[in-house]
């Protein structure tokens, strides 16, 4: 699908791990799911005031309920920008799939301007952790041969690097090597984005940027060995892409103490 071609700095806006609920009630380890994620798009809406596309990366709902989505889809309408969703370990990816297609949602790759933003699907059916399936990795390559000299953005659910917390290690993306073996001769990939971890990720390798995101609700405790959270508040990233295949980009939270996890929690 291709956006607006004669944009020169494009606005992007992720949002993540939002873990809704059929019930809007029901709370994930003492925090309100469906509030805080009302609270991180008012913050959007104040603090962005161009929007091109809305990238939501998985984990969209807890219990990927039909209502669950549902109600995601009316928060994301709020929003003045086309929206993308993959889905993650907690969804129903043919669900999804379904459930998308009226918003068009389900988009394999999404051009604007000199950029072209990639969706991979890293969620296994029954699976915490992830992988790219081969039809995953021949959608790449048909995005990667079809893009011409654009810029390339890639994103999927899970993390595809160490990020330094023991417990998350034998739960990220699980054929990564053979990702990276497919990209990182690539020039033209200057971003790999994820959600999953729930915190803040940013590294450079090569001439790829590697950026993960805070969810919309509860956070990890960075470089944890157990599971734990986090008392940050919940929050998303802006990105703005330009031209030369530079980039901006940072993490913003709503009002620290609004929205903290049971400290006592021990999964979910």
């Amino acid at each position: 699908m291709s956006g607006d071609g004669h944009q020169q700095t494009i606005h992007l806006v992720q949002l993540t791990d939002c873990h809704l609920y059929a019930d809007e009630q029901t709370e994930l380890l003492g925090l309100d799911t469906h509030a805080s994620l009302q609270a991180v798009i008012d913050q959007v809406l104040q603090q962005i005031p161009t929007i091109d596309l809305v990238l939501a990366t998985g984990d969209i709902a807890q219990d990927a309920s039909v209502a669950a989505y549902q109600h995601f889809m009316r928060a994301a309408r709020r929003l003045p920008a086309p929206c993308c969703w993959i889905p993650g370990n907690h969804d129903d990816a043919e669900r999804m799939l379904d459930l998308g297609a009226a918003d068009a949602l389900n988009q394999p790759w999404y051009d604007i301007g000199p950029w072209r933003i990639i969706m991979l699907d890293s969620s296994v059916a029954g699976s915490v952790a992830g992988r790219l399936a081969p039809e995953q990795f021949t959608l790449l390559e048909q995005a990667l041969a079809s893009a011409g000299e654009r810029h390339i953005l890639l994103t999927l659910h899970h993390h595809p690097v160490d990020i330094g917390c023991d417990w998350m290690r034998p739960i990220g993306l699980h054929n990564a090597d053979q990702l990276f073996q497919r990209i990182e001769d690539d020039p033209r990939v200057k971003v790999v984005l994820w959600g999953h971890i729930h915190q803040d990720y940013d590294e450079q390798r090569g001439h790829m940027r590697l950026l993960a995101t805070p969810s919309t609700c509860i956070q990890f405790a960075p470089d944890s060995r157990e599971f734990s959270t986090d008392t940050q508040a919940p929050g998303y990233r802006w990105l703005r892409l330009y031209p030369d295949g530079s980039l901006d980009t940072a993490v913003e939270r709503v009002a620290h103490g609004r929205f903290v996890a049971d400290p006592e929690a021990s999964g979910y």
